[in-house]
């Protein structure tokens, strides 16, 4: 008969070894897949509403580094990652460079949202269709938060499944601003 103090730690090892299996499984399954070569086209061509209903083209994002986040009010890794983003967005504006926010929400809650927590970067209204938009970024799943980096040529530079370690999001900004061809 096996004792107590064994079966504890074969039965620990095991579970373990099956948690980091679920991990590795997971992690991988929301890797962001492979971008459309026209989303950043895509996306230029588009004109949305704002927070207060006001028209914004983003062709105006061309020639700029650009943090594309696509969120939602119902979000709460969003809404946790937003004072980060607005801090880098300071940090971005003095050299050519913005964060957007893409909201896939109605325009009712984007709006009662932007009224109780302004934010200093455009928070845009895409309803439903902001998640194929997000698609044609390599949102395959279609999962929020998700943020992708774009360089002033247009091309995507980084893609973040997921909550934002403003840190990593940072060092990816600095290299493209840094970098006079990116």
């Amino acid at each position: 008969m096996m004792m107590p103090k064994r079966r504890i730690l074969i039965a620990s090892s095991v579970a373990a070894g099956f948690a980091a299996l679920g991990g590795w499984v997971a992690w991988h399954r929301l890797e962001p897949g492979p971008s459309s070569p026209d989303a950043s086209s895509l996306l230029y061509a588009l004109n949305l509403p704002d927070h207060a209903g006001e028209e914004f083209a983003l062709a105006q994002l061309r020639g700029k580094t650009v943090v594309l986040n696509f969120w939602a009010t119902w979000c709460p890794p969003c809404i946790q990652e937003m004072p980060e983003l607005a801090e880098l967005h300071r940090e971005m504006v003095s050299h050519n460079g913005t964060v957007v926010g893409i909201g896939i929400d109605t325009p009712s809650n984007i709006r009662q949202f932007a009224e109780n927590r302004p934010m200093p970067y455009p928070l845009l209204v895409a309803g439903m269709g902001g998640s194929e938009l997000s698609k044609r970024f390599g949102n395959e799943v279609g999962a929020l938060p998700f943020t992708a980096v774009i360089d002033r040529q247009g091309r995507i530079a980084h893609r973040k499944l997921g909550r934002i370690r403003l840190s990593e999001l940072r060092s990816q900004v600095d290299t493209l601003i840094n970098n006079r061809s990116g």
